[in-house]
C-alpha cells in the first residue's frame, strides 16, 4: 500500500488576494457574510476566514459562490490556479507586505548583500546554495520574488534607504567572477540614487554595533516603528517600541563605525578596478 501524499499549503499570499476578490465580489452583490454564508450553506466564520485568507477556498464552494455572486468562475478559476509555492516563509510574509508600502527603511547586513539590492544572478547564486536545496520551481519563484522587492526602488515616491553592509559581504565572490563583478557594480549604481544611502562597515574595525546579526528598520505610511531581524532557523518580526528602540540605537553607533557615503564609494570603485 502506497504512503498517503500530505497536501502541501497554499501559497498564502494568493490565498489572501483570492479572500480579498471574494470580499470585493460580496459586497458588490450587496450581501453580509452572514447573508452569503446562508446562500451557499456554510457557517459565517468560514466566510470570514476565506476573505482573511485564513482559510484555503475549496473547489466545490468557489464554483457555487461563483453561481450565487455572479462572478463567471472568477473565483473557481483563482482556485484552480492558486499556486502551491509559496514566494515567501510565513514569517517574512507580514515583512514583506510593509517593506511593499514603507516610507523609510534601514539595513544592516553582514555576510551577504541586502536583499532589496541583490542582482539576479547574485540571488540565484545565494538561493542555490540553499541547503535543503529548493526544487527548481521552488528555486525560480524564490529568485523572482527577491528580484521584484527591487521595485520600490522605482516607486513615484520612492522610501528613505539607508544601507551598512560590513565589507566581506562585498569581498566574497559569490557565484563567481562575473556574477560577483555586476553585483558590486549595482550597488555602485545603487550608491548614486537620491533616495538611497549605502555605507560600508571596514574589516579593520577591531568592534561594532552589529555583531548580533544582521536587521531591518522600518517605518510605515501611519509612522510605526518596526523591526524585522535574520537568523539561521527562521526571522523575527519585532513590533516592541523598547526592542525597536535597541535596534535603531544599534544602527545609528553603525553609521558612526561605518565609512562615510563618499568613502563607501570609493571602496566600491576600488573593488571595480581591482577585477
Amino acid at each position: 500500500m502506497s504512503a498517503r501524499k500530505t497536501p502541501r499549503p497554499k501559497n498564502l499570499t494568493s490565498m489572501k488576494m483570492l479572500g480579498k476578490q471574494l470580499g470585493t465580489a460580496r459586497r458588490a452583490a450587496g450581501h453580509t457574510q452572514t447573508a452569503l454564508a446562508d446562500l451557499v450553506r456554510v457557517d459565517e466564520e468560514t466566510i470570514a476566514s476565506i476573505e482573511q485568507g485564513r482559510r484555503t477556498l475549496k473547489p466545490d464552494l468557489a464554483t457555487l459562490l461563483d453561481e450565487v455572486l455572479e462572478t463567471k468562475g472568477m473565483l473557481e478559476a483563482g482556485v484552480a490556479n492558486l499556486p502551491d509555492i509559496d514566494q515567501f516563509p510565513m514569517w517574512a510574509e507580514l515583512y514583506v507586505e510593509h517593506e511593499r508600502e514603507a516610507i523609510a527603511l534601514s539595513w544592516y547586513d553582514a555576510l551577504v548583500v541586502p536583499g532589496l539590492l541583490q542582482t539576479e544572478p547574485y540571488a540565484r547564486a545565494l538561493l542555490s546554495g540553499r541547503v535543503p536545496a529548493y526544487d527548481s520551481d521552488e528555486l525560480e519563484t524564490k529568485v523572482a520574488a527577491r528580484v521584484g522587492r527591487r521595485e520600490i526602488l522605482g516607486r513615484k515616491v520612492p522610501p528613505t534607504l539607508s544601507f551598512v553592509v560590513w565589507e566581506p559581504a562585498l569581498l566574497m565572490p559569490t557565484g563567481g567572477r562575473e556574477t560577483h563583478v555586476d553585483q558590486v557594480r549595482f550597488l555602485r549604481e545603487c550608491a548614486e540614487l537620491p533616495c538611497l544611502s549605502l555605507q560600508i562597515l571596514p574589516l579593520n574595525r577591531t568592534s561594532h554595533a552589529g555583531d548580533a546579526g544582521p536587521f531591518t528598520l522600518l517605518e510605515t505610511p501611519d509612522h510605526q516603528h518596526l523591526a524585522y531581524t535574520e537568523s539561521q532557523r527562521g526571522s523575527q518580526w519585532v513590533s516592541d517600541a523598547n526592542e525597536v528602540s535597541i535596534l535603531a540605537r544599534k544602527y545609528a553607533m553603525l553609521r558612526t563605525q561605518a565609512l562615510t557615503i563618499e568613502d563607501s564609494r570609493r571602496l566600491l570603485d576600488r573593488l571595480l578596478g581591482e577585477q
